[in-house]
């Protein structure tokens, strides 16, 4: 499956008052209370005087309608007002040319927000573009490992924050990566992307898997070089499933362990971490890897600490280990959702980023067991 909300497909729950299109209802605000008003007058036997209405209707358009419709919705409510019979202007012509006024400068204001909703697309497509870049959707498959991923970013109007992941198949297997680099938002971005680049890197050139995090670590450490008190530095957990093994390997740089799914238990991977990347302490406190062996349908699930680390309002941890026993027999889509979910419910207010992947390779047993079905 591919990335649930993955960058360019963010759920947005802003609410039309913040910046989202305005829902249909809105839309339907103008023509109802313009024939509202028309048939009441219509209705009654004596004048209602309520001809002062209308001159809401343009500054409603204004909300959902470009300056043509803004500008025939003020022209049918002047029109309006001068029909004896429908007695709307009443009181004088002191509300027809206020009305009339304000016609206009709906007008107005209608041609300078499409103007802006214009411009604001093609920011946001550019920096939709831009983050797609450094976060591509993940996909299905990753060589002989199935993926589902989940990513949101705390930040608002964001795609990609603080948190990163990425499956990649190269000469020495598959591998994963999991990390989250200091702060969220668009200032982490920068980090995200350069460590994302030099594990893409190791895929293809670093054996060891130590090696490819050391390679991690010197990104980090050369990008702050020329910064003062630069203090950045990451987390991260990588992962290999090497060609013709049943295994997977891991290293962990300070990042949460993943759990190791088997059967209706979530078993907790430990491994001795190393230290955070760019922190200069990698050659001091080296990580070291832990080789686990796997059975079938064993599944690997990471995420980052922005759901470990989530509280309720009573301040208590969320249960990660247990709410996986619960949902382990959830397929992995559905289980990413159900943890989503969940998690949601458990701490309404989450400020941190969340990413979640969990990975089921296809072993050798399992390969060999359906030749033999074809056989």
């Amino acid at each position: 499956m591919a990335t649930k909300a993955a960058p360019g497909q963010r759920d947005d729950h802003r609410g039309w008052l913040r910046g989202s299109p305005p829902p249909r209802w809105v839309r339907l605000l103008p023509p109802v209370l313009l024939i509202g008003v028309c048939v009441s007058e219509l209705v009654s036997s004596h004048s209602l005087d309520i001809g002062f209405l209308l001159g809401a209707i343009p500054s409603l358009a204004v909300l959902s309608y470009g300056p043509m419709a803004t500008a025939a919705f003020g022209a049918v409510v002047v029109f309006l007002l001068t029909i004896p019979s429908l007695q709307l202007n009443h009181p004088g012509n002191a509300d027809l040319l206020t009305i009339s006024f304000i016609a206009v400068l709906s007008v107005f204001v209608a041609l300078v927000r499409s103007r802006r909703d214009a411009h604001l697309v093609t920011v946001r497509s550019v920096a939709e573009a831009a983050q797609l870049a450094v976060l591509p959707p993940l996909p299905d498959r990753v060589g002989f490992v199935s993926c589902v991923g989940l990513y949101r970013a705390a930040q608002g109007e964001t795609l990609v924050g603080g948190d990163f992941f990425d499956v990649r198949d190269g000469p020495f297997g598959v591998r994963a990566v999991m990390g989250d680099v200091q702060g969220h938002g668009l200032s982490a971005v920068g980090t995200v992307a350069s460590l994302l680049g030099a594990f893409r890197e190791t895929v293809l050139d670093q054996r060891d898997l130590e090696a490819a995090a050391a390679r991690l670590d010197r990104r980090l450490v050369v990008d702050s070089a020329g910064v003062d008190h630069a203090e950045l530095f990451a987390t991260a957990l990588l992962l290999e499933f090497p060609p013709g093994t049943d295994t997977v390997r891991l290293v962990s740089c300070g990042h949460p362990y993943p759990l190791l799914l088997r059967g209706t238990k979530a078993l907790e991977l430990d491994t001795e971490p190393g230290a955070p990347l760019g922190l200069g302490f990698f050659e001091l406190s080296p990580p070291r890897g832990r080789t686990v062996d796997l059975e079938p349908g064993d599944r690997l699930f990471l995420a980052s600490d922005g759901v470990s680390e989530s509280r309720d309002q009573a301040g208590a941890f969320y249960p990660l280990p247990d709410r996986l026993a619960a949902f382990a027999e959830e397929p992995s889509d559905a289980l990413v959702d159900r943890v989503w979910q969940d998690l949601v419910e458990f701490c309404p207010s989450i400020r941190d980023d969340v990413s979640i992947l969990v990975l089921t390779p296809r072993l050798r047993s399992e390969e060999n067991a359906a030749d033999g079905e074809i056989g």
